[in-house]
């Protein structure tokens, strides 16, 4: 029973078996365009470049900003990240995550477990600023690759294509439009793809989840030692999460905090960057008594709030068209949980730029295997990101105890009860907990655990 209701929640963490090993330095001269300059755009041109391809990038906006808030980068996306020489300049902007611990709605500690190399992972698990990455990403393509590998403010609307090569509609910032031709290109141009909306018009209008996600930042002080992300709240009611996604920022001895909260809400637009107000969310949040964090004043205290609403995205057949592929949330627009969309866009680029060495003559053989290598994985993992994963411990509590507080937490969700869940699902993602096997227990609970009953 405890499985048919346990949705996952997939992390890929078996990278080397999808043929996701580095090779060597091809001779291919493909003029190659990658449509898209976020981070899924940035990683595959720099792949590109490792890999001695060079690619030409189209941004519609004129100028890249760090926009947006926090992402959480699995231990596979560090990996990625580390692979591209990066890792060190990653580090110096991310903060590095050592524990994860979930709460109900009245502050009461669930369960806790370990992270990335905390928990004996080989590489680290680290929360960062989505457009303070972006624009390491795009200072570091701009060093390797050259400024004129970058066409910005030209929009890609649309394309043609023969048996030669493909020919890319350009919409200039200035309204110019400009018809160019290239071997093949590559679609990174987000959750509003024009290039997907050409490929399958039919499945342009996405659909409304029912749940509106408010995103936030907070400048404050660190809170447990500012390493720590918490999952909090009663999924009927309203939850939230917040990690901190920069230390010392701007030099102010503070942490930038990230938050998300969800509820039920009204269908808005689909962007990333829509305003949002937070002031009729916080009450929804005037239960929650965490003895370190004031949650409704970190909320009160935000420095930027965006509004975003779940949209569903049906799952794709095909990523391919000729020499047109789909790649990140062109190809697989997730729910923002998890850190899942970037992180597959981290694998997706590595993938599509290795099967262009091995097809240095053929970018449609090469896409279609890079179709065949990620699509039927990656789609399993945007159907059960409409799930909870692990995060149903906190509705499985809610419903235990009829909403209401407990006395002991063990009593509601033993430890091992617990540890099986999470068990389950790290297993699930290729990565098993070091010692659940010998039947140790790998979660936990902190000492705020044991002084937080029902008063």
């Amino acid at each position: 029973m405890l499985l048919a209701r346990f949705s996952y929640t997939i992390i890929v963490e078996i990278v080397y078996d999808l043929g996701l090993q580095s090779g060597g330095v091809t001779s291919t001269t493909l003029d190659i365009a990658v449509i898209g300059a976020g981070p899924a755009g940035l990683l595959t041109a720099l792949r590109m470049h490792q890999q001695g391809l060079r690619p030409t990038v189209y941004e519609v906006v004129p100028e890249l900003k760090p926009l947006g808030v926090g992402v959480d980068i699995k231990t596979v996306g560090t990996a990625e990240i580390d692979d591209l020489g990066l890792l060190e300049e990653f580090r110096a902007i991310s903060v590095d995550a050592e524990d994860s611990i979930f709460y109900n709605h009245f502050g009461q500690e669930i369960y806790a477990e370990k992270c990335g190399v905390h928990m004996g992972y080989l590489h680290e698990q680290r929360f960062v600023h989505r457009g303070t990455l972006q624009m390491l990403f795009y200072k570091v393509a701009l060093e390797r690759i050259g400024a004129d590998a970058f066409r910005l403010g030209v929009g890609v609307t649309g394309y043609d294509q023969d048996e030669t090569g493909v020919t890319l509609h350009l919409q200039h910032a200035d309204g110019r439009t400009e018809h160019v031709r290239h071997d093949a290109a590559i679609a990174a141009d987000g959750i509003k793809s024009a290039i997907r909306a050409q490929m399958f018009p039919e499945m342009a209008k996405p659909h409304f989840s029912g749940i509106t996600m408010w995103r936030g930042t907070t400048l404050m002080e660190p809170f447990r030692g500012g390493h720590t992300i918490l999952h909090i709240g009663d999924p009927n009611i309203s939850s939230m999460i917040v990690y901190p996604i920069a230390d010392d920022f701007e030099g102010t001895g503070k942490t930038l905090v990230n938050w998300v909260a969800e509820t039920n809400g009204e269908e808005t637009i689909e962007d990333w960057n829509q305003v949002g107000d937070i002031s009729e969310v916080i009450p929804l949040f005037d239960t929650v008594k965490i003895p370190f964090l004031d949650v409704q004043q970190m909320m009160r205290d935000a420095r930027e709030v965006y509004l975003f609403p779940l949209i569903r995205h049906d799952p794709l057949d095909n990523w391919v068209d000729g020499r047109v592929v789909l790649l990140g949330d062109a190809a697989h627009a997730m729910y923002p949980r998890g850190g899942n969309g970037i992180t597959q866009a981290m694998l997706d680029a590595r993938v599509v730029v290795q099967q262009l060495v091995e097809h240095p003559d053929d970018p449609h053989a090469a896409f279609v295997a890079y179709d065949a290598a990620r699509r039927e994985g990656v789609n399993r993992i945007l159907m059960n990101m409409r799930g909870e994963g692990y995060e149903v411990i906190r509705r499985m509590v809610a419903e235990r105890t009829n909403g209401q507080p407990f006395d002991d937490i063990e009593a509601v969700l033993p430890l091992a009860e617990a540890d099986a869940i999470f068990s389950i699902y790290h297993a699930l993602v290729g990565s098993p907990r070091p010692g659940h096997e010998a039947g140790e227990a790998t979660g936990y609970r902190t000492e705020h655990a044991l002084t937080s009953a029902k008063e």
